[in-house]
């Protein structure tokens, strides 16, 4: 780890930068800039070639090559050069317009039109785009690979484990038998179709000036139909075009993106508890890795850390999250700024997201599954039949079923001799007896390893 890593502030940057690379080229400071210098140049463009606007000539193909060229070499240098302009305007925005004013100085064809650059725009114009393009392709292009990822594995696991029976806890109690493949599925279904809801989040945007009218747009260009410009713009940049707004796109479109992945890490911090509990119980076991460390004191700990990491990067996350939603949509009459220093954290609350996907993978990749210890579990628990014989007693017509097997199992030891003699006693055809007797724990799984086999990404395995 290099020193500015260990002087980090943040472990994002310091403890966990290198799982967190992929993140910088998104959410960084230098992304935003470069991501800015995009979308203001893509403005000047389209404003280029709009026949309503007669003293913004179409550009000449030196003059697009020279813009094609400064969007693909954008680096640490052009990202510092709009820093030290932001020292004196203090302004990000403008200190990105200042930039793109002195770069277009240095071509003939751009130098007489420069004053188009940012024209008719407020700061939330570009802005709310910028957040817009960031945070749909953090979603497309790193949260929802590494989910998919996620759901293949635990898909195979259920598949691999679909007939292994189980015994199943309610309330932390002993409870009808499942197989161990119909709880990963179990899981593997919701995230699922949690990716549905998270990927169908409409991203929003908008491009109306200073308070959501087109009020400078109209003076300039009375003629032009500026609603169906902006719908037309923002609609090239592959995003969905927000009409009614104030200064600000509300923020509506965020809440639902943070809600929607709040929900999927809770439903990993709900996986993350679970095998933690198998861990502990000794249904799985995990690897040991050569020359690790369990405890500074006990040699023996082989600790569950994986799935323990996880959990704590996704309360991070979900708290920042919440935070978001509850947050974002709210603005005090037509802007305030208390946004602007919340949605410079949408890279943390990922960062941390993506860690506990690392760390979930991990987790996975180190645990066997103890077949012995799961099967002899299952085999102490004859107890659990006590529903299967009960139903059958009510489909025949026996009163009480469920007060006679209360009265004989609740809290007491039972044993397959035990139920054998109770069901012996019973007022049913003997060839229901026999089937009732020759049932045992790990036979009781009804439709468990059918459900684990009908699940997403089975065909990608």
């Amino acid at each position: 780890m290099q020193n500015n890593e260990l002087r980090a502030i943040s472990p994002l940057d310091g403890r966990y930068s290198a799982k967190t690379e992929p993140l910088r080229a998104l959410f960084s400071e230098q992304s935003l800039i470069h991501t800015r210098i995009l979308v203001e140049i893509r403005w000047f463009e389209f404003l280029s070639e709009h026949p309503g606007i007669k003293e913004l000539e179409p550009l000449s193909k030196t003059s697009k090559a020279y813009l094609k060229k400064l969007i693909n070499n954008l680096d640490s240098k052009s990202a510092a050069k709009v820093k030290e302009i932001e020292n004196t305007t203090n302004h990000d925005v403008k200190a990105v317009e200042y930039y793109l004013a002195e770069v277009f100085d240095r071509d003939e064809g751009l130098k007489k039109s420069k004053q188009f650059i940012h024209f008719a725009c407020t700061s939330e114009d570009i802005n709310n785009i910028c957040y817009a393009l960031l945070l749909k392709k953090g979603r497309d292009e790193i949260l929802l690979p590494r989910l998919q990822l996620l759901i293949s594995q635990l898909s195979k696991v259920a598949t691999e484990t679909s007939s292994l029976a189980m015994l199943s806890r309610t309330h932390g109690q002993t409870a009808s038998p499942t197989t161990l493949g119909k709880e990963f599925a179990n899981f593997a279904w919701r995230i699922d179709r949690q990716i549905n809801v998270f990927y169908n989040v409409g991203v929003l945007a908008k491009i109306n000036g200073a308070v959501g009218n087109f009020n400078a747009h109209s003076v300039a260009y009375p003629n032009i139909d500026w609603n169906d410009a902006a719908k037309s713009f923002i609609e090239s940049l592959n995003l969905n075009f927000n009409p009614h707004t104030t200064q600000i796109e509300p923020h509506d479109w965020m809440a639902e993106y943070s809600n929607a992945l709040a929900r999927i890490n809770n439903i990993l911090i709900d996986f993350c508890r679970d095998s933690w509990g198998y861990i502990s119980i000794g249904y799985f076991k995990q690897r040991r890795v050569e020359d690790e460390v369990g405890s500074s004191t006990m040699p023996h700990k082989v600790n569950p850390i994986d799935f323990e990491n996880a959990e704590g990067n996704l309360g991070i996350a979900n708290a920042l999250l919440n935070h978001f939603s509850a947050k974002l949509p709210i603005s005090r009459w037509q802007r305030d700024l208390s946004d602007s220093t919340v949605q410079r954290n949408f890279g943390v609350a990922i960062g941390h997201s993506i860690l506990a996907l690392e760390s979930i993978m991990k987790g996975l990749g180190r645990i066997e599954f103890d077949k012995e210890s799961i099967a002899k579990d299952l085999d102490c628990q004859w107890e659990v039949l006590a529903e299967a014989i009960q139903t059958v007693m009510r489909r025949h017509g026996v009163e009480n079923a469920y007060e006679q097997l209360k009265e004989l199992t609740r809290g007491s030891d039972i044993n397959q001799m035990k139920l054998e003699k109770f069901i012996n006693n019973l007022d049913l055809p003997e060839s229901i007896k026999r089937q009732l007797i020759n049932l045992s724990p790990k036979d009781y799984i009804g439709l468990a390893a059918q459900l684990a086999n009908h699940l997403p990404n089975q065909n990608n395995n």
